[in-house]
């Protein structure tokens, strides 16, 4: 994981490590606070201590877009996958608003392992191995998104965790909404990509799981030295969903660009280099969830679209106002949310014939 050199700002060690030691069990002697590169939306640190490492996720400073930033739901959801199929970090202490930081933040354990960046993996090389290799790290993917669409989110004490039934009606209301709170310049193509998703809503087929609302690779920390999930990370926007959401907001990095700072799979050989193709990972979660088919799969791919470019709308507005993580990296969102919206409408087009 990529770390910033800077002293993160508004973190004092000297009040916040007494804190951590009356609150987070074995917490001990606190010796620096460095902040992590990645986090646009909830800068995340990492805790330096005599007992070991740790992170703290926080929310951002200043004025926050209303159902934004919500750690303490983080907080709430890998504690209740704890001990499940879906690999967490131990959760460690939630601390209040009017914590030591003066924002509300969460401690949890520090995994030790691989973030891979770059969803064509060229790290792992090339040869047969490798590819074995990049098969099996999208294979453990797929299984783990299976996992999580598949807890009982009763037992987990999470039924109480969003509101089950009508989840893409709702949601593109809320991004909608959220989206023109943060426009700074009229974008045409997501204006009529709101408009094609408002009028090619399908019907509520009841589908409803516990979603994590950003799965893709680089949120994900696997181990050393094998393809395997060790921790799942950021679950800002985890509700109750609906569990294609999730897929095809996956699924979307096939059809993004891997240039222009998207990640994506666009023009890379995918056979090349052991990486499925859209239809066989969609396939293998369809097994493994023993579904037959998916309806209205353009759909839920147009939607994907654009609630990433609302998010990103959103982390470009902080900047503008002086309250995003990485400012720099901010302005590069904000270049790409018309490129979100115009790929999506072409898509569309291609769809339509």
């Amino acid at each position: 994981m990529n770390i910033a050199k800077q002293n993160p700002a508004q973190i004092d060690i000297a009040t916040l490590g007494p804190y951590l030691e009356a609150h987070v069990p074995g917490f001990a002697g606190l010796r620096e606070v460095v902040k992590f590169d990645g986090g646009q939306s909830n800068p995340t640190y990492r805790l330096i201590a005599d007992s070991g490492e740790y992170v703290l996720r926080a929310k951002p400073p200043g004025d926050l877009l209303k159902s934004a930033h919500q750690v303490d739901r983080e907080f709430r959801v890998m504690a209740a996958l704890a001990g499940s199929a879906v690999p967490v970090a131990k959760m460690l202490y939630l601390a209040d608003e009017d914590s030591p930081i003066g924002r509300m933040f969460f401690v949890m354990e520090y995994v030790e392992g691989r973030i891979f960046w770059d969803p064509a993996l060229p790290e792992l090389g090339k040869g047969e191995a490798a590819n074995r290799e990049c098969a099996a790290i999208y294979d453990a993917m797929n299984a783990a998104l299976a996992a999580l669409h598949s807890v009982d989110v009763k037992a987990a004490g999470l039924a109480d965790f969003g509101v089950p039934g009508s989840y893409f009606e709702r949601q593109l209301s809320r991004w909608t909404k959220q989206y023109r709170a943060s426009e700074v310049d009229r974008i045409d193509d997501v204006h009529r990509l709101i408009t094609w998703l408002e009028e090619h809503l399908p019907p509520d087929d009841g589908a409803a799981s516990l979603v994590h609302g950003d799965y893709r690779l680089d949120n994900m920390i696997f181990a050393p030295d094998r393809p395997e999930i060790l921790a799942i990370l950021d679950w800002e926007l985890s509700t109750l969903g609906h569990p294609l959401a999730d897929l095809a907001y996956q699924c979307m990095q096939w059809r993004l660009p891997h240039q222009g700072g998207f990640r994506g799979l666009g023009g890379i050989d995918r056979a090349c280099v052991g990486l499925p193709t859209e239809a066989d990972y969609v396939a293998a979660y369809c097994r493994r969830r023993g579904i037959d088919a998916i309806d209205n799969w353009f759909f839920y791919l147009a939607f994907s679209f654009f609630r990433i470019a609302a998010i990103l709308q959103g982390v470009y507005k902080r900047s503008l106002d002086g309250n995003a993580s990485n400012p720099e990296r901010a302005k590069l969102y904000g270049a790409a949310v018309p490129v979100l919206g115009t790929m999506a409408m072409e898509m569309i087009r291609e769809e339509a014939g």
